[in-house]
């Protein structure tokens, strides 16, 4: 009988993993390294749903001596008596959504756990004082140092990151709670804290100067994640039982999920790193979904890109230095350090010479989500949906039928028309984006930048589409320029039959209103 593979599908305990035998992809080399190099201190950014609280809770385990959970990890073989220290971990996912009082609330439920535990309740007012006096009674009844374990340290303040008021008020409360941690040093054997954002490098721990942060370190990049190779090595059994699933071949799936959810970087020289939620999700259930996105799009993103008026064709492909995309929220003069720390952008490129990073989506799935959260905005036709109109543009582009694609197009945007009013060029060129973007799950569609090349190339097996989009101009200037500009060049090598698309947009009428096909 084949093995039975169980997948842990949202389950963030270690201990429950290794005792109802889920899968498990071995990390507890990396504690192992943080303990041979005597790290005590430590702080991992990775985003949402990438295995942090997971890593967290085998930390916990470790330090409560439960070598029986361990046995062939790679842990196991380093020589230790297995001590059994105090564990505090605090998990913040539990205080999101949280006014002041409420996230007081939430803390002092947290901290009188504790206190039952160790027998110190009501001594202080303080939620300071009260953990400080926590850490001093867990060390003094048990004589062994304390592991500190805060996961998720930055979940209270993400959903106001865009309101400075709301902001300033939570951070002071988090900076009073955590402000203890440095002069309870002597008392503490490992500190590890997780998080999506970096404000433990400004006034959240502005006091905990030693706070070893690994999130960008190379010999860490998969600390969080799968890996290619732990892909191609210990989830190789999975990959072949999802592919005869999806009837293909092995080769072709590893290709469809390398696509999907493979690319994420998190130094200067990584190791590829694939989505772990998205990955167990699509072997768990034996299909291809997008369900990191599915599983919820933080509305502080949305509403930071609107603060930061971010056109999304803008998003992708910046190059930046690591000053600029890796600091402090509070820090922050554009969204991309946020999208970056949140995992809707990733590294794809170091340049040593400059020191300058390329910054792009990780994969189909976050790009295909990205577009669709940021259609919701713009594309909600009065009549008919978003996806009913790309697939009828679909099908006439299948068909050879651009004339019938453009009807389609131009009933779409008319649907729109009330949303389009006052609408700017710029504006426009987003909603075209978004279009085509989405067509772009279904056939090979390129959006380019207007540098020397035409604004859409859609690509099919037997022709090529070149399209130039003009505003409040006319068809006749649109393929003027691209005979003038030369933009089929590149694609007659390729052997296929070319067409030239000339469209005009009128803001008047608020749709296309004419167009040329040649």
């Amino acid at each position: 009988m084949a093995e039975i593979r169980k997948y842990p599908v949202g389950i963030q305990t270690f201990s429950e993993i290794r005792e109802r035998n889920y899968i498990y992809v071995d990390k507890t080399q990396y504690l192992a390294d943080f303990i041979g190099n005597g790290y005590k201190y430590i702080f991992l950014s990775r985003p949402r749903r990438f295995g942090k609280s997971l890593f967290a809770s085998m930390i916990h385990s470790y330090y409560e001596g439960r070598k029986e959970l361990f046995e062939g990890l790679a842990i196991s073989k380093k020589e230790r008596d297995w001590t059994c220290h105090p564990v505090l971990h605090f998990d913040m996912s539990t205080a999101k959504h949280c006014a002041e009082e409420d996230l007081k609330s939430e803390l002092d439920y947290k901290l009188t756990v504790y206190e039952e535990i160790y027998g110190c309740v009501g001594k202080n007012v303080n939620l300071n004082q009260r953990f400080q006096n926590i850490v001093k009674a867990a060390y003094e009844q048990t004589h062994q140092k304390v592991v500190l374990i805060i996961d998720e340290y930055d979940a209270p303040l993400l959903d106001v990151v865009h309101e400075e008021q709301n902001l300033s008020a939570l951070r002071r409360i988090m900076q009073n709670f955590y402000s203890p941690i440095k002069s309870l040093d002597p008392y503490f054997e490992f500190v590890f804290l997780t998080g999506i954002t970096k404000f433990s490098q400004l006034s959240i721990f502005s006091e905990l100067n030693n706070l070893y942060n690994i999130s960008m370190y190379d010999q860490y990049s998969a600390i969080c994640g799968i890996s290619s190779d732990e892909l191609h090595t210990q989830m190789l059994q999975d990959v072949e039982r999802l592919a005869e699933h999806l009837h293909i071949s092995v080769d072709e799936t590893f290709a469809l999920l390398k696509k999907k959810y493979d690319g994420y970087h998190f130094s200067k020289h990584s190791d590829d790193v694939y989505n772990p939620f998205s990955l167990i999700k699509a072997f768990a259930s034996g299909d291809i979904g997008n369900y990191w996105f599915e599983s919820g799009t933080p509305t502080y993103i949305i509403k930071l890109l609107q603060k930061y008026n971010v056109s999304l064709r803008d998003v992708s492909g910046r190059d930046a230095s690591v000053e600029e995309f890796d600091i402090s929220p509070e820090n922050m003069t554009t969204a991309l350090p946020l999208l970056y720390q949140s995992g809707y952008l990733t590294i794809k490129h170091y340049d040593p010479m400059f020191g300058v990073y390329t910054l792009a989506y990780p994969n189909e799935e976050v790009e295909m989500g990205m577009v669709r959260s940021f259609a919701s905005n713009y594309l909600i036709p009065a009549s008919g949906s978003n996806s009913s109109f790309v697939v009828k543009f679909v099908k006439a582009l299948l068909a050879d039928d651009m004339e019938e694609a453009l009807i389609q197009m131009r009933a779409y945007l008319a649907g729109l028309s009330y949303r389009l009013s006052n609408k700017t060029e710029r504006d426009v060129q987003t909603i075209f984006y978004l279009l085509f973007s989405l067509i772009g799950a279904y056939v090979k569609v390129e959006e380019q930048s207007a540098h020397g090349r035409a604004d859409i190339v859609i690509t099919l097996p037997n022709v090529v589409y070149v399209m130039e989009l003009k505003f409040d101009g006319s068809a006749d200037a649109a393929i003027k320029q691209i005979d003038d500009k030369g933009y089929l060049v590149p694609y007659i090598a390729d052997g296929k039959r070319i067409v030239k698309v000339g469209v005009n947009y009128s803001s008047e009428e608020r749709t296309i209103t004419d167009w040329i096909i040649k």
